[in-house]
């Protein structure tokens, strides 16, 4: 574990719709060296980010991919986009919570 805070190393984190039912989280780095570091923490894995977002481990997908120095991460979304009790039809503000993650 580094210590470091995931918002102090990536370059883009953002969130946004990946259809009604899904919402992807983007996180991205400048080297390698960033990515590798933020892939190997605990604070990335599946678990982690179900409790982070409160929702079951298996609803969760933690995606690398190297050859962007990216990490995605795909949640189901609580309710249908657009459906009564959405708050952000367009998954816009779904990225906030990773803010305060530290590797």
């Amino acid at each position: 574990m580094s210590g470091r805070r995931l918002i102090d190393i990536a370059r883009v984190i953002r969130s946004k719709n990946a259809g009604p039912l899904h919402c992807t989280l983007d996180i991205l780095f400048d080297d390698d060296a960033t990515f590798r570091e933020a892939l190997a923490s605990p604070a990335m894995t599946r678990e982690a980010m179900a409790r982070l977002y409160g929702v079951s481990a298996t609803t969760v997908e933690v995606i690398p991919y190297a050859a962007a120095h990216a990490i995605k991460v795909v949640l189901d979304r609580p309710v249908v986009a657009g459906s009564p009790g959405d708050s952000d039809v367009y998954g816009a503000q779904q990225h906030a919570p990773l803010l305060g993650v530290v590797l």
